[in-house]
C-alpha cells in the first residue's frame, strides 16, 4: 500500500486538487448548470484528446514534432463534410488519390531497383529530381483535366457554403455528374499511374541509408488494394454515387468517419514515407518543414473548400426533434433520437455531451490495449528503445513506424469528423484546437499517453467552467463584487494553469524524466 501511495502520489495529488475543484465550482452554480458544464468539459476534453494523442503517439515514440498535425485534424473535418454533403465529389476523386497513393505502397520494392542501377555519383543527385520534376509534369497534364464533379467557390449558389445550409435544412441541391472530355479515361489512369511509381521512386532515392530487401507477395498487397480500389471507383461510379445519395443519414456519417480516418492514416503514411523519413537525425529541418506543411493544407483547404465558415448536419440517430423532444430518459431518446436529453432538469446535447467523450473513451482504452498488450505494441515500445536490435530479428522497423505515424494522423483525422457537426468547419479550427492540445501534452507530460487523457480532461474542464462563470459571474467573499470572467481568460487560464504545473514538476502530471 505504502509503494502504491509513493509511485502514484502526483497522481493522487492531481486527482484530488481537480475534485477539489469541482467541489468548489460546484458552490456557485446550479445543479444542472454544474452537471452541464462538467459534461461539456468532458467533450472539448474528448476532442482535444484525440489529436493531443495523436501527437503524443508521434513524439513519444519516433521523436518527431508534426506541427501540422492541427491541419490534418482540420483537413479530417473537411473530408467527413465533403462524404456526407457531396458524395459525387468522393466518388469521383477516389480513383485517381488511390492512384497517386499506389506507387508509395511500392516502398520496399524501390530499394532492390535502385540497387540494380549503376550511375555515377553526380547521377545519382541529378536521378531523383529528375523523376520528380517529369512526374510532376504528368501531373500537371492530367489532373486539371480529369472529370471530377465539385463545387464552385466563387459561385455562391454553389459554393459550400450553400450546399451546407440546403443539407442542414433536410435538401440537396441538384448536382450534374463530371464525365471524360478533354482526356481519355485510360491515358489519365496509365498517367497517374505512371507518375505515381515514378515520383515515389524519385524520393526513394534520397534516402541511401544501406538496406536488406527481400521481396514477398506481403510486399505487393497495399499496391493491389490501391489498384483494386481505383478500378471500382471508375467500373461503379455512378452505382456508388447513387447508393450513397440515398442512404440515411446515420450510416452516411459512419462512413464519413471512416473516410475521413482512413484518409488520414493514408496521408499519415506518405508524410512519413517521404518527407519525415529522410530527417528523423534532423529535427530542425522536421520542425520547419511540418510548419511549412500546415501553412500549405490551410491554403489548399481554402482553395478547395473556400474562406468562410459553414455548418455540417449531426445524423438524423442525434438531430431528431417534435413534441417528445427532450426526451425525459434514454428509452424516450432511443424512441424518438432527440438531439437533446433532460438531466437534473437541464438538456443535454446527446451528441455533443454524450456521444464524443464515450468515442474518446474507447479511443484511450484501444490505443492503451495496442500499445501494452499487442505484439504490434511490444514491437513499437522495443524500436523505440534499441532499433538496430528490432531490425536484427528481422522486422522492418521502417514500416512500424509509418503505421504509428499514420495512427497518430489518423486519430486527429477522427477528431476533426466528429468535431465538425459540433463546432463547425472553418480554416481555424485547426490551429487552435493544436494549441489545446499543446497545453494538455505540457500538462499531462508530453510524452506520456494516458497524460494526453488527463491533460486533455482538465484543459476542457478549465475552458467551460471559465466560459460559465462568464455568464453567471464568481462572487467575491466579503465583498458585493460579482466577477465574470471576459472572454480573453479561457485560453489564459489554461496557459496559466501549465505555466504553474510546469514550474512544479517539469516533465508534466505523468511525465518521466528522460
Amino acid at each position: 500500500m505504502n509503494s502504491f501511495l509513493r509511485k502514484n502520489f502526483i497522481v493522487i495529488i492531481a486527482f484530488a486538487v481537480m475534485a477539489a475543484f469541482l467541489i468548489a465550482a460546484a458552490q456557485g452554480m446550479e445543479k444542472k448548470d454544474f452537471v452541464i458544464t462538467l459534461l461539456r468539459g468532458l467533450a472539448v476534453g474528448s476532442i482535444t484528446f484525440l489529436v493531443a494523442s495523436g501527437f503524443s503517439l508521434i513524439f513519444g515514440l519516433l521523436d518527431v514534432l508534426n506541427l501540422a498535425h492541427g491541419t490534418l485534424f482540420m483537413i479530417g473535418a473537411y473530408i467527413g463534410w465533403t462524404v456526407v454533403v457531396r458524395p459525387d465529389t468522393f466518388v469521383d476523386l477516389l480513383t485517381p488519390l488511390a492512384l497517386i497513393a499506389s506507387g508509395f505502397a511500392l516502398g520496399d520494392v524501390y530499394p532492390l531497383l535502385a540497387s540494380r542501377i549503376r550511375l555515377g555519383s553526380s547521377m545519382r543527385r541529378i536521378l531523383p529530381w529528375a523523376l520528380i520534376l517529369v512526374s510532376l509534369l504528368i501531373f500537371w497534364r492530367i489532373l486539371p483535366r480529369y472529370p471530377i464533379a465539385i463545387w464552385d467557390v466563387e459561385n455562391y449558389g454553389q459554393s459550400p457554403v450553400t450546399f451546407a445550409f440546403m443539407a442542414d435544412s433536410g435538401t440537396r441541391l441538384p448536382v450534374l455528374p463530371a464525365a471524360f472530355t478533354e482526356v481519355t479515361m485510360s491515358s489519365a489512369l496509365i498517367g497517374l499511374l505512371l507518375a505515381s511509381i515514378v515520383i515515389a521512386f524519385g524520393i526513394s532515392l534520397f534516402d541511401t541509408s544501406p538496406r536488406t530487401v527481400k521481396l514477398t507477395w506481403k510486399n505487393f498487397i497495399w499496391f493491389a488494394v490501391a489498384l483494386i480500389v481505383a478500378i471500382v471507383g471508375v467500373v461503379f461510379n455512378n452505382a456508388m454515387t447513387d447508393y450513397l445519395f440515398g442512404l440515411n443519414s446515420n450510416w452516411l456519417f459512419f462512413v464519413a468517419v471512416v473516410v475521413a480516418t482512413l484518409s488520414g492514416v493514408v496521408l499519415g503514411g506518405l508524410m512519413e514515407a517521404t518527407l519525415i523519413r529522410p530527417l528523423y537525425s534532423r529535427p530542425i529541418y522536421q520542425l520547419m518543414l511540418t510548419l511549412g506543411m500546415s501553412a500549405i493544407g490551410i491554403e489548399m483547404v481554402r482553395a478547395i473548400w473556400g474562406r468562410p465558415e459553414f455548418v455540417m448536419s449531426k445524423p438524423e440517430f442525434f438531430n431528431g426533434g417534435g413534441e417528445a423532444c427532450p426526451a425525459t430518459n434514454f428509452a424516450d431518446w432511443w424512441a424518438n433520437h432527440c438531439s437533446t436529453i433532460l438531466f437534473l432538469d437541464g438538456r443535454v446535447r446527446v451528441y455533443n455531451e454524450i456521444f464524443i467523450p464515450l468515442v474518446g473513451l474507447v479511443v484511450l482504452v484501444s490505443i492503451w490495449i495496442l500499445l501494452q498488450r499487442t505484439r504490434l505494441g511490444m514491437i513499437i515500445r522495443a524500436g523505440v528503445q534499441d532499433r538496430e536490435m528490432v531490425e536484427a530479428l528481422g522486422i522492418n522497423i521502417r514500416r512500424v513506424f509509418t503505421m504509428v505515424f499514420a495512427l497518430g494522423v489518423g486519430l486527429a483525422a477522427l477528431g476533426g469528423v466528429l468535431a465538425a457537426p459540433s463546432s463547425g468547419l472553418s480554416n481555424a479550427m485547426g490551429e487552435s484546437l493544436f494549441l489545446n492540445a499543446l497545453i494538455a501534452l505540457a500538462i499531462g507530460g508530453l510524452t506520456n499517453y494516458p497524460g494526453a487523457a488527463l491533460g486533455s480532461v482538465i484543459v476542457g474542464m478549465i475552458q467551460q467552467f471559465i466560459i460559465k462563470y462568464g455568464q453567471i459571474g464568481i462572487p467575491i467573499p466579503f465583498t458585493d463584487i460579482v466577477f465574470k470572467p471576459t472572454p480573453p481568460l479561457v485560453p489564459a487560464s489554461t496557459v496559466m494553469l501549465m505555466v504553474i504545473i510546469l514550474l512544479i514538476l517539469p516533465n508534466g502530471l505523468l511525465g518521466k524524466k528522460e
